[in-house]
């Protein structure tokens, strides 16, 4: 690291472990609930409008996506391909009418416990001069 680099203090870096593990477990449940696709996972997705054959493969995705941002080098990548899959869940709500608040919030946790925990995240988006 260069001088121009944010330190993260120890307290900000397990706050940001806290809040980047919060909104992966929700992930990997809602995953693990596309694979295995208990009773009314059907109906949902018709709710939804989406085909119950592409749960499984809405599934791995989510996995495979969470998992990126859970190794600590590629989390960035993680982040973004996260923004983007929530992205899709709040429009597929939205275009049904259903509440949309928790995908954002997701979201805005994602990046909230990687900029806490990520140094080089603080230094491409810094807060404060």
């Amino acid at each position: 690291m260069n001088s121009e680099t944010p330190l993260v203090t120890p307290v900000a870096r397990w706050i940001g472990h806290i809040l980047s593990l919060l909104p992966c477990l929700l992930l990997l449940f809602s995953a693990l609930m596309k694979l295995v696709k208990p009773a009314g996972t059907a109906e949902g997705f018709a709710h939804l409008g989406v085909p119950l054959t592409q749960a499984t493969g809405l599934g791995i995705l989510e996995i495979a996506c969470t998992v990126v941002y859970l190794i600590p080098r590629t989390a960035v990548l993680g982040a973004i391909l996260l923004t983007g899959y929530l992205g899709g869940a709040t429009v597929i709500h939205l275009r049904v009418g259903d509440p949309f608040i928790m995908q954002p919030l997701l979201g805005v946790l994602l990046w909230g416990g990687l900029f806490l925990r990520e140094p080089r995240l603080r230094a491409l988006i810094p807060l404060k001069r």
